[in-house]
Order: C-alpha cells, then structure tokens, then sequence
C-alpha cells in the first residue's frame, strides 16, 4: 500500500486505522490490526536551515484492511498520540509538546484516515484526512509495500512504509524555526497483524 502526500511525502504507515469497508464473508477483505511494537511514524524537519532534526511518534494503534481481489477497496487508520513524540533530546521534546508546537494537552492525538487507495504493484498511492493540531486536511501518502507472510508465532503480517511532505503552516502551526522547516517529511511504518 502507498500512503499519501500533503507536500509530497508523509510515511504513514501505512496502516492502521477503523474499517470503513463492509465485512463481506464472501470478499478477499484481509483485516489487519496494527502492531504497536513495530509501528511507528517518524518526521524530518530542518533545524534553522543548517541540519535535520528527525524524531518518531512511539505510541500509536490503528487497523487496516486489504482486498487481495480489488485492492482498491482497501483502507486504513491510525491514531498516534501526540505526546508520545520522541527526538532523543528532553528538553527539546518538551518543548515540542508545549503549545508552540504539538499542544498536547490541547491536542493529545493525531490520525490519518483513507478515502482511497491506488495500487501499482508494489507502490501506491493512499489519499485521506491527516488530522494534527487540530486542523483536518487531505493529503496524499506514497506507499511501498514491504512484505507479508507467516510469523513464527503461527500468525500472518503484512508491512507497508508510506510517505508525505506536509507544510507546517497547514496545520496552524507557525513558530519561527526559519523558512527551510516549513516543510516536514513524514514516513508511516507499518506492521499488521492478520485477524
């Protein structure tokens, strides 16, 4: 699966989310619920034009299905909590919870939701609503797929990476951290557990 681009690369991973699709018995619908110990959604923003700072959301869930038949009809969501944002700094990640970035107390979650999803092999393109901060916008997630198969714990997986460029400004958040972090990739990694 491929996940959307808001500015042109956010990996959401791909996959985590409510069904939206009618249960049909009959359908190829495979369900998948996230694994939240080896999904995550990472971001990339420039730090004042002279590095990249990168960090990871660590707290999310979701669910995803696939239609091996018409994949098309495929969906997901994922809800991540926003306070569980990690750049290896505390203070920084403090700071990034605080109302001049994330509001988490404001805001405590973040979530994508698909309308669509194009497949082209092992890459697409899924087109949903990112909801951050408050603010609702469709976006488009390019996604790769990964893999699927048996686990050895008798079960079945199926991993996507998806990715997004979002701009800031999108999503009223504003704080000056100079004009080469107007734009923030976004990279969705995604482990399903088959139901």
């Amino acid at each position: 699966m491929t996940i959307p681009t808001v500015s042109k690369h956010l990996t959401l991973l791909a996959a985590a989310g409510l069904w939206t699709i009618p249960w049909n018995a009959n359908a190829e619908v495979e369900r998948y619920a996230l694994d939240p110990g080896h999904s995550f959604v990472t971001f990339s923003i420039s730090h004042l034009g002279y590095s990249m700072l990168q960090g990871r959301f660590n707290d999310l869930e979701g669910n995803f299905e696939y239609d091996t038949e018409n994949p098309a009809g495929s969906s997901i969501k994922v809800v991540i909590k926003t306070a569980s944002v990690d750049t290896n700094h505390a203070e920084r990640d403090k700071h990034l919870r605080d109302a001049d970035f994330l509001n988490v107390d404001t805001f405590p979650e973040a979530s994508f939701e698909s309308t669509s999803f194009v497949e082209d092999g092992d890459t697409g393109v899924l087109t949903g609503s990112l909801t951050l901060h408050g603010v609702t916008r469709p976006i488009d997630v390019d996604v790769t797929f990964v893999g699927a198969g048996e686990d050895p714990w008798g079960g079945y997986r199926r991993g996507y990476i998806g990715r997004t460029t979002l701009r800031r400004s999108d999503f009223d958040m504003s704080y000056d951290l100079g004009p080469a972090a107007e734009e923030m990739t976004l990279e969705f990694n995604i482990e399903g557990i088959r139901q």
